[in-house]
Parts: structure tokens; sequence; C-alpha cells
């Protein structure tokens, strides 16, 4: 091949069914820009190729075969070279020009706000919500920077171990004004306004609660007092039983102003999943203690039974707690109904999917107490009827049960919740054709949608986006005669590669908007999607 581009001519062999026929013919190479070039031409001067055919075989074959050539002779071949860019190696020196923000800047370079006054300022489109563009930096130009300040790697890693020690030292400090902060205002009084997690148990599920609290601890004085003197086994059930929602409503309170502390990086979602972790050890409480002693003190009394004095006294305290216990039973219904009623489920969804896991269980305590009440008094009746204290001992084994029933249901329906369920596939449903419905979205696949407690949802989808109509939108914002103006002016394939870069990069920040207004659609029309992480294919 290679000699025969020099000499000018190109030898194939085609196959014939008598003899094979060879034939020379004019080579031309058009480079990328159009222009034609005769390799058989050997000067400069510009004059046609010589053809200079080989001979091969004997005589009479190349007479027989000489018309044959003359007619493959009249159209030259014309082989196309294609022009393709140099491979580019990437380095550590191409990543040099990475963007770096003000604050890490100042923070992991050790540098002030002065100094970063001089540096070259770029542009970018802002990540945030609240803000369109904001300001960075080239990681060169603050590295060079760093060293012209502290002189040397060294010094600078010195410097930042400094500072990172000082910063340890201002945590302690910081730990230790805020404890005596609150010994000054134990001491002296506080005068601040009504802090937001204190206000939120006077509405909503905090309110519940601290009801809950109030009426089950008056309700376990009671019922001690009426164990003391009767020595029923059904009324110490009872009495534990009032302690045990005591102590988880305590609890309930805790994990309330708990998830109501602001995010961390620690814990960039929040808090709000210590309201089922607050119920689910509430559930496990009940079952402990609840249950356990009502059942322990049950199978005391059936092995070694004993006489039970006057019970009319008990009598009078389980119908006080009869009527506390369903008080605060018709709360909790009442604010169940208003916030199943806000969300658009039935009242039986709203409980089984615990929603609101802290009212959740007020109701479910303060139910089982009224049938607890009425168990405990059914059997406290049969026993003063018969005289067989058989009954009050079965009496203690049936609210043990029934307690024992309450805390399965919380300790599953609080760990469905926090291991992060799925949400309903209606939701689910008008997400993904909102998301569909869109131009700029081809296709979506690997949908998923948590809830993360409390009517937070998080939502995540890998998205194929049609790159026409990203680049149309890129266009629709562009001077359409001066882009005309910079493609014909591209002449070399440096200007092409500067040319493509320079609209590529637009292009790919296009993208990155239409990721953003996506996100901000799917927030807008669902409130309850808090995080969206759309990736793209």
């Amino acid at each position: 091949w290679q000699a025969s581009m020099k000499s000018g001519s190109l030898s194939y062999v085609i196959p014939c069914n008598r003899l094979p026929v060879q034939l020379m013919s004019q080579v031309r190479v058009y480079t990328s820009n159009g222009q034609k070039k005769d390799l058989g031409s050997e000067g400069t001067n510009g004059s046609a190729p010589q053809e200079t055919p080989h001979k091969v075989g004997t005589g009479r074959q190349d007479t027989s075969n000489a018309g044959q050539k003359q007619s493959f002779l009249k159209e030259p071949i014309q082989v196309k070279v294609k022009a393709v860019l140099k491979k580019r190696e990437y380095g550590p020196k191409y990543t040099q020009n990475n963007f770096i923000t003000g604050v890490r800047a100042i923070n992991e370079f050790c540098l002030k706000s002065s100094d970063l006054d001089q540096l070259r300022k770029i542009k970018r489109r802002s990540p945030h919500d609240d803000t369109e563009t904001f300001t960075v930096y080239l990681r060169s130009d603050v590295e060079a920077k760093s060293l012209e300040v502290w002189g040397s790697p060294e010094a600078l890693a010195r410097e930042r171990k400094r500072r990172k020690e000082a910063e340890i030292k201002y945590r302690e400090n910081l730990f230790r004004n805020q404890r005596l902060l609150r010994e000054y205002k134990e001491f002296f009084g506080n005068t601040k306004p009504r802090s937001s997690a204190a206000a939120m148990f006077f509405k909503g599920p905090g309110k519940v609660v601290m009801v809950a609290i109030c009426i089950n601890g008056l309700n376990f004085f009671f019922k001690l007092l009426a164990w003391v003197y009767t020595g029923s086994a059904s009324m110490f059930s009872e009495a534990i039983h009032s302690l045990a929602d005591t102590c988880n409503q305590a609890l309930l309170a805790l994990g309330i102003s708990q998830s109501a502390r602001t995010p961390d990086p620690s814990h960039p979602y929040g808090f709000t999943n210590m309201r089922y972790i607050a119920s689910l050890i509430s559930g496990v409480g009940i079952f402990m203690m609840g249950a356990g002693l009502s059942w322990y003190h049950g199978i005391i009394g059936l092995l070694h039974p004993h006489p039970i004095e006057s019970l009319l006294w008990a009598y009078c305290i389980l119908a006080g707690s009869l009527v506390s216990e369903g008080a605060t039973l018709l709360v909790a219904i009442n604010e169940i109904r208003r916030s199943a009623r806000a969300k658009g489920l039935s009242f039986y969804q709203y409980v089984v999917q615990s929603r609101d896991p802290s009212t959740n269980v007020v109701l479910l305590e303060d139910a089982a107490a009224v049938l607890s009440v009425a168990v405990a008094a059914t059997c406290m009746g049969l026993t003063s009827l018969t005289g067989n204290p058989y009954y009050d001992s079965v009496g203690s084994l049936g609210v043990g049960t029934l307690l024992g029933t309450v805390s399965a249901f919380l300790i599953y329906t609080n760990t469905e919740a926090l291991l992060g369920r799925s949400i309903q596939p209606e939701q689910l449903q008008r997400l993904t054709e909102l998301l569909e419905s869109d131009p700029v979205v081809r296709a979506i696949h690997d949908v998923k949608a948590t809830d993360m407690g409390m009517s937070k949802v998080r939502f995540k989808a890998e998205v194929d986006f049609d790159g026409r109509v990203v680049t149309r939108s890129y266009l629709e914002k562009q001077d359409i005669e001066l882009l005309l103006q910079e493609i014909q002016q591209v002449k070399t394939l440096e200007e092409l590669e500067a040319f493509m870069l320079k609209h590529g990069e637009n292009i790919v920040d296009t993208l990155g908007a239409e990721v953003d207004r996506l996100e901000k659609d799917l927030k807008q029309r669902n409130p309850d999607v808090r995080h969206v992480d759309l990736e793209i294919l």
C-alpha cells in the first residue's frame, strides 16, 4: 500500500471467473479542509502524476486486458482521511481549574476575606434555592495565595493544626459557658420568650401528650392507694398500668421536644425520627413494665390466693379512672381525626401507618386503659359476689394480655417507620407522572420515595434527559446571529475545540438549571416532599 501510494498508483485484485484482472488507478487524498492532494506528484510544480503501471504476467494477458483497464482508469479512486483530535491526558495539573467557594478557601487554606479580594472572581449557578448565582474562585489561585501568605506548605500545615486545636478548645469553652448560663437562668429566672419547643406542648400531639401525663399521674396515685387498702391483684395491675402510661408519655414528651431540634452537620435531615424512637421505647416499656408485672401478679395470685377486703373504694376509683381515661381517649381521637382529614386518609389508615406516633401511643394506651378498667371491674365484681379470689387474678392476667397486645402493635408500627418505608402508591404515581410530563424528561428509572416520618418524604429517581430539548433551551437564551458569526469564524481544529468547549460547558449548566427547576416543581406541588435527589443518566 505504501509503495503504491508513493508511485502514484494503487493496485486492486478483482476476482474473475477466468483471469485475475489487475488495475491501476490514480489516488487522490482529501484532507479535513476539503482540499485534494495528488499523492503521485513527487515535485511541487503541480504537474499531473505520472502513471507507471507495473507489468505483471505475459504480454498476451496485458494485451487482452488493456481495454478493461482503460474503462476502470476513467474514474479516480477518492480516499478521505478522517480528522481526529488528539486525545488529551488530564493530569493533576488540569484539576487546578476546579472551583472553590470563599468559605472553604478561608477555612481550608487559612486565609482572610481580604486575601480573596485580589483573586479572580467567577459567577456560577447556585445550588441553593434562595440565590441564583454565587461567587467562586479558582483552586489554583487560592493555593498560590495561601503559599504567598504562609510562605511554605509546612507553615500552612502548622497553622491548620493550630486552628484545629483552637476550635476544640472553643467547643469545650462553649459547653462550659452554656452550662453556666443554664445555672444562671435557674437562679435568676428566665425572662426570654417561650421557645418553639415549649409551644409545641400547647397544640396538636404535644397537647394530647401533656393532658395524658397529668391524668395518668393522678390515676396512678389513687389506684395505688386503692391497692394498698384492698390488696386486689386487679387493682395492682391497674396501678402499674397507669404508672407505665405516665412514664411512657413522659418519654413521648421528650421525643417531641427533641424532634423540634434544627438539623446540624451530624444530622443533616433533622431529628424528626426521635418521635418514632420514643414511641418504640414506650412500646417496649409497656410490654416489660405493664404486661410483665400484671402477668407476674396474676400468676402469684393464682398460686397463693388470699381474701380481698372491701372493694367499695376500689370501685369508686375505677369509676373515676374510667371517666378520666375516657376523656383523654376522646382528646386523642379528635386530634387523629383532624390530622387524618388534613392528609386525606381514613382514621384506620392514619393509625396503622403511624403518621403521628405520639398521638397513636396515647390513643392505644387510653383505649387499653378503658378496656382494662372494664376487665378489672368485672373480675373484682365476680370476686365480691362469689368470694373466689381466682377471678381477680384472672383479671390481672387479662389486663396484662391487653397491654402486651398494645405494646406489640406499637413496636411493629414504629419499627416499620424507622426502617424507611415507601410512600403510598397513589402519591408515588403522582410524583412520577409530574416528572414524565415534563418535555425535558425522556424517561425515569429506579424511582424511590421514602417516608422519613412526620409527613416528610425523600424522593429519588434516575432521569434520562432529552439532550435536544436541553440544547434548544440553551439556544433560546442566546443571540443566534452572534452564534452564527462565531461558527463562521471557525477555520481550524483548535478554534473548533475552543468553540465546542465554551458552549458545551454552558449546556451542562443549562442541564443543571433544569434539574433545579424539576426539584423545585416537585416540592411546590407536593409539600410533603422535602428532599429530592435526581440522578442524571
